[in-house]
């Protein structure tokens, strides 16, 4: 599933694209908004929250969509010829004069007043990407469960908004613990959250998920994608387990001292 910056990414080019654009042609390829006509709606802005998209449209609307394992928005000129993937694929097309943004396998698409977007995010914690980002409500929603394993609490969408398994693996082994250490246990939480969030910021705007600082491939990530590697650190052969819910995760038996699962 794509992390947080993937998404603020995705969004900015299509804000770019097609913020104070007149829609000229819309097309929602979902049973239940397969009649609804955006055509001659201004655009008005498409923002991130979390890992979901919301474009707010003129008149009080936003498509509401999410990518999750395998959903693109993808941008294309006028006139040049569409790429993404076979028609059947697509899920939602928006177009103005000027460009047209083609989502291929999204697997939530959904029409909804813009003045009931809670109904749809409002679950989330606080977006790490968020002008609004509180770290003293996201420590309080991780430390509300205190025995969950790290992984999994920042997994968790509901405590905060805009991780995946990359950057929940590569924050365990920053802070020095596995994935399966009792958030309670930790002492520093507040130091993982702001790394959190600078890690995302670095990253919002060129793809990669770089935390080591080295951007060559094969060196981006401490531990993510290197299961039985030696570790980018310390050369100790990398371990591997699963989360509760069958994600994926890997650490360092040398620079991590936590409890193995």
């Amino acid at each position: 599933m794509p992390e947080g910056d993937t998404v603020y990414r995705a969004t900015a080019q299509l804000h770019a694209a097609l913020a104070g654009q007149v829609l000229t042609s819309a097309d929602l390829r979902v049973p239940a908004h397969a009649t609804a006509d955006l055509t001659g709606r201004r655009v008005l802005e498409v923002v991130p929250r979390g890992k979901h998209l919301l474009t707010r449209i003129e008149g009080g609307l936003t498509l509401h969509t999410h990518l999750r394992m395998d959903g693109r928005w993808a941008l294309y000129r006028l006139g040049e010829r569409w790429s993404g993937g076979p028609a059947f694929q697509i899920r939602a097309v928006l177009g103005t004069d000027h460009h047209t943004a083609v989502g291929y396998r999204l697997p939530v698409v959904e029409l909804l007043r813009t003045a009931d977007e809670q109904r749809a995010v409002g679950h989330l914690g606080p977006d790490l990407l968020g002008p609004d980002w509180d770290a003293a409500e996201a420590r309080r929603r991780l430390t509300g469960q205190p025995d969950r394993p790290l992984g999994e609490a920042l997994l968790d969408q509901r405590n905060l908004a805009g991780l995946g398994n990359v950057y929940a693996n590569e924050l365990c082994f920053l802070a020095g613990v596995t994935p399966w250490t009792p958030v309670g246990s930790l002492p520093t939480l507040d130091r993982l959250l702001a790394r959190a969030r600078q890690l995302l910021d670095a990253n919002r705007l060129h793809p990669g998920h770089v935390t080591t600082g080295d951007t060559r491939p094969g060196r981006q990530n401490w531990v993510y994608g290197r299961a039985r590697r030696p570790c980018a650190r310390c050369g100790t052969p990398l371990r591997t387990g699963t989360h509760a819910e069958d994600r994926p995760a890997t650490w360092c038996p040398h620079c991590q001292r936590g409890p193995t699962p």
